[in-house]
């Protein structure tokens, strides 16, 4: 004879997953019948689907028409929810599995710079590595918004401001001043940081920055207006308008590395350099122990293959007149 259930016993919902499954893929494709193509099932079973979630959940989530559905509020808030708790379900899933690879997109975003020197050498190796990931890179000297923007990685610069970002350190970088000989032959080098004053100084023209150059002189500090002549906002611009000639910049030895190498340019003034390193961070939101396999993945290969420690002293050749 077989046992009765209780009637106190809990009643489980089996498929609840898929439900929210479906009613994503309706959100996104803005109708029942383009999401059953989707999901290669007829257009009544997915309206059946999605009524039986409204009765479950006691709310009408979609408002219907003859060709398109539209989200009420309700439903927007579930689609939001239910795409993170669908992409958390794949990742455990992913995780659960042995034979399990990152797959899926990363949306990487840093300035044209630094996405130039030390994204680009990395791609095809990172690709290699995970070849089921998808790489959408995104270079803008402007700082975006990770929610805005949905990035799931930014490469940021300097001390980072109290956010809700997690950071992960990838190195330090000294700032040097240089301009090329070109400059130096025809304006003079100068010897104290009171000469940049009869110097073009090439500067940023972003808000967030120091209007000044940090100097150290005597044992105190010392700040130097950049001036008005000459500011941009791209990095690379930045260094190729020293490489020409235009003026005096103050950079990255990790940026300037190359043409300080070749000669292109030379370190000025580097007896009252304050010596503080800028630390580089890749960023993310959300906690550490929650991050999609893929976002973790490409973390990881940064961290690892980001190699810096050149760029934190200059070598001493690099100094001698």
């Amino acid at each position: 004879m077989q046992a009765t259930r209780s009637a106190a016993a809990p009643q489980f919902e089996i498929n609840r997953s898929g439900e929210l499954e479906v009613f994503v893929q309706v959100a996104e494709k803005g109708s029942f019948s383009a999401a059953a193509r989707h999901l290669g099932v007829s257009p009544s079973a997915i309206s059946k689907i999605v009524a039986r979630l409204e009765a479950r959940l006691g709310a009408q989530l979609v408002l219907r028409s003859t060709r398109r559905v539209q989200l009420t509020p309700e439903g927007c808030q579930l689609y939001e929810r239910g795409q993170r708790v669908l992409a958390d379900l794949n990742d455990v899933e992913n995780a659960a599995s042995l034979r399990s690879v990152p797959k899926g997109v990363v949306r990487i975003n840093s300035s044209s710079s630094t996405g130039q020197k030390l994204l680009v050498p990395l791609v095809v190796r990172l690709m290699q590595t995970y070849p089921e990931l998808v790489l959408d890179l995104s270079f803008t000297d402007h700082v975006v918004d990770l929610m805005e923007a949905q990035a799931d990685i930014a490469i940021r610069w300097g001390k980072l401001p109290s956010s809700d970002v997690v950071a992960r350190l990838l190195g330090y970088t000294r700032q040097v001043i240089v301009a090329a000989p070109s400059y130096l032959a025809t304006h003079g080098t100068p010897q104290d940081p009171g000469d940049l004053a009869h110097h073009i100084r090439i500067g940023w023209n972003y808000q967030r920055t120091v209007p000044h150059w940090p100097f150290t002189v005597d044992g105190r500090a010392v700040d130097v207006p950049i001036g008005e002549a000459l500011r941009v906002n791209d990095g690379d611009v930045m260094r190729n308008m020293a490489v020409e000639g235009a003026g005096i910049a103050r950079l990255s030895l990790f940026h300037a590395w190359s043409d300080i190498d070749a000669g292109r340019l030379k370190v000025v003034l580097e007896p009252f350099n304050t010596g503080v390193l800028e630390p580089i961070h890749a960023v993310y939101l959300g906690k550490p122990d929650q991050l999609p396999s893929r976002t973790r993945a490409v973390l990881d290969f940064l961290k690892s293959h980001v190699d810096l420690t050149h760029a934190e002293q200059l070598p001493p050749a690099w100094l001698q007149p």
